[in-house]
């Protein structure tokens, strides 16, 4: 026997900042037991990230900058979800090329996350990437801002996890995403998903 979930309602909505990126809004919701609470968050357009794996089993991490935590950060090649209509794992392949100056002959979807619902709905998809080839020089994206800054690396998998287990490692889709190799690695790629798979609902 399962227990009724309470339907949580909005009865009300002011948008506090609107951005590129994200809006910021005020929800009034209805609480179980009656009454009502507000509550703040953040409507985020959804991000891609990728974790590229070669045939002799390393991945790419990229070291990028990042401004709210003030420091550099190991991560996976990642984009946002910002132009209107584009299919998530050509996004995905488009970040690759861009960060990790990379193509893949084969994409399938590792793991999908809300990377903080407590104030966010942001939903990032994480790709495995393999079959790598590497983008002809002069075809390469030109990066500039904090893309200009970036490192790349190639590592061992199963080192890679270990940096997470240490706390090396604290971007969340690359945690996520790397964990999820590590373990359809070890399934024998049995629990992967289509590059279409439906998101969560």
């Amino acid at each position: 026997m399962s227990a009724v979930e309470h339907r949580y309602e909005l009865r009300s909505r002011t948008e506090r900042y609107r951005g590129k990126i994200f809006d910021v809004v005020s929800d009034e919701v209805t609480m179980p037991g009656g009454g009502t609470a507000v509550r703040d968050h953040v409507r985020h357009v959804g991000a891609v990230a990728v974790v590229a794996l070669d045939d002799a089993g390393q991945v790419v991490l990229i070291r990028q900058y990042r401004h709210p935590v003030g420091r550099h950060l190991w991560e996976l090649p990642a984009g946002l979800m910002d132009v209107t209509g584009e299919d998530l794992a050509v996004a995905a392949a488009r970040e690759l090329a861009e960060e990790a100056d990379l193509t893949a002959g084969r994409m399938d979807v590792l793991v999908d996350l809300h990377s903080s619902p407590g104030f966010s709905n942001e939903l990032v998809r994480v790709f495995l990437a393999r079959d790598l080839a590497d983008v002809p020089a002069d075809e390469r994206h030109d990066r500039r801002e904090e893309e200009a800054d970036l490192q790349v690396l190639r590592i061992d998998l199963d080192e890679a996890v270990g940096m997470v287990v240490a706390g090396e490692i604290t971007n969340a889709s690359a945690v996520a995403g790397l964990l999820a190799a590590a373990r359809a690695r070890d399934t024998g790629w049995s629990v992967l998903r289509r590059p279409d798979a439906p998101l969560p609902r």
